[in-house]
């Protein structure tokens, strides 16, 4: 299995290749594939050193699979030219998530509409993913018919710039800014670009590829908020269903799906964290309560890696997936 994992340098390529040798993924040529800056450098993988190769190389190489993490324009102009040649991408930026003719997969819940005809694969959003995975279960059984979602995202979620401007900032170091802002103590109200209906990209992500992986019919609303964080993307989730529920019945379906772990206890003050969730690959949920000022409506706080099931760990799922 020839693997290329393209942006094998940048922050979540690091972490993809973690997640290939956690989940002992069958990689028996590993193809890592950076800018021409990096070319040439080693990257250690399961032992062995393999040079960091172009783009080009990369598709003369015919990897298997190609996981790509470089950014949406590289993943415009280069998934086609993988494609053709007959290797499977699994895409992670935005290029291809909303294209009608490419299937948007989160696996434990619609990783069984994969074929071998598939070969732009995309990857959802990282603050996507920890929702729609939590949705998914309860649309099932009570039909979701509006989610009101405020988050709170690492700063990991703008790359390796951001982690430096903030550490500068903590040791009161002038350097680039990866925000127009300080980051570190403030909280700044805008996770990517404006658009024309006042909405950041970010925050229509959220609304437009839930509607695709789960239901066009549910209506979502979402403020993306950039926090001082490394660990995790949080959010703060309002959920109106078209039944009732019973909460005991909510915690249960919860605990029994896949890649989800409750941590709900005031007793204890256990809830979810992302200091906590930070190198882990589940969803962690917690404070799940009913929304006492209106009927059928769910109030809960979701917490996961943005790196990991957010981008990585989701990617490598895709690939076992299309190894089944």
């Amino acid at each position: 299995m020839k693997v290329a994992v393209v942006g094998a340098t940048g922050m979540v390529g690091n972490v993809m290749l973690q997640v290939l040798r956690e989940q002992n993924f069958p990689v028996t040529e590993l193809i890592p594939v950076a800018s021409e800056k990096s070319v040439g450098k080693d990257i250690e993988f399961g032992g062995l050193n393999y040079k960091v190769v172009g783009l080009q190389t990369a598709v003369e190489m015919r990897p298997d699979i190609a996981i790509f993490s470089a950014g949406g324009e590289t993943s415009l102009q280069w998934a086609p030219k993988f494609a053709e040649v007959g290797t499977t991408v699994i895409d992670n930026s935005s290029a291809w998530r909303m294209d009608p003719t490419k299937k948007l997969i989160v696996p434990e819940i619609n990783g069984n509409l994969l074929t071998t005809e598939d070969k732009i694969i995309a990857n959802p959003n990282c603050s996507t993913i920890q929702l729609v995975l939590v949705l998914a279960p309860l649309h099932k059984k009570y039909g979701v018919k509006r989610v009101v979602v405020s988050t709170y995202q690492s700063i990991t979620g703008t790359g390796v710039k951001a982690v430096q401007q903030m550490d500068n900032e903590r040791h009161e170091i002038s350097g680039e800014m990866a925000y127009k802002y300080p980051i570190d103590k403030n909280c700044i109200p805008q996770c990517d670009v404006f658009t024309e209906n006042g909405y950041t990209k970010e925050e229509m992500k959220l609304t437009n590829e839930t509607k695709k992986i789960l239901d066009p019919k549910i209506n979502v609303t979402a403020t993306a908020v950039r926090v001082p964080v490394v660990g995790g993307h949080s959010e703060a989730v309002n959920i109106e269903f078209e039944s009732d529920f019973d909460i005991s019945e909510v915690r249960s379906i919860l605990n029994n799906t896949s890649g989800i772990t409750i941590q709900d206890n005031l007793d204890t003050y256990t809830y979810p964290m992302p200091r906590y969730a930070e190198g882990r690959d589940d969803v962690f949920v917690g404070r799940i309560r009913r929304d006492e000022s209106q009927p059928n409506t769910l109030n809960l706080w979701i917490v996961a890696d943005n790196l990991r099931k957010g981008a990585a760990t989701n990617a490598v799922q895709i690939a076992k997936q299309l190894l089944k």
